[in-house]
């Protein structure tokens, strides 16, 4: 380390910063790669089937959900319905809006089995809306 090594200094530090797992992830964009929404906060999809997930351990229970098929990139992924009875307002063939269910690092959240993502709109109504008795479905 002379008076002169400053360029030496800058090369070794971009070499070892290949090191660290966080700069890889960052700089080859990993997360986008690996996210079926690929980066977007939300997507639309068309609901393939109804299924009851069990719970983890200790909790016993079933969770509504949906797979849903992504338009954007034809991924499928398993989405949460949140509140009672909002499985019945969702058919086959539908198309809902998702967003992620906020665990932390895109994870799922507390006892659900890798359920990453929930229902915000069935056929361009939110899911609340539905649910206070506001408004009808529409067909789609």
């Amino acid at each position: 380390m002379g008076e002169f090594s400053g360029r030496d200094m800058l090369r070794r530090r971009k070499k070892y910063r290949w090191k660290k797992t966080a700069y890889k992830v960052r700089v080859l964009q990993l997360k986008k790669k690996k996210d079926p929404l690929e980066g977007a906060p939300q997507a639309k999809g068309i609901v393939i089937a109804k299924k009851g997930i069990e719970q983890k351990q200790p909790h016993s229970g079933i969770i509504k959900c949906v797979r849903v098929q992504l338009l954007k990139n034809g991924k499928e992924v398993t989405a949460f319905v949140p509140k009672t009875g909002a499985i019945d307002f969702i058919n086959e063939h539908d198309e809902v809006l998702i967003e992620g269910v906020g665990g932390s690092q895109g994870g799922p959240v507390g006892s659900m089995w890798g359920v990453r993502w929930k229902v915000v709109k069935v056929n361009n109504i939110p899911l609340s809306e539905l649910l206070k008795g506001k408004v009808k479905k529409t067909a789609r």
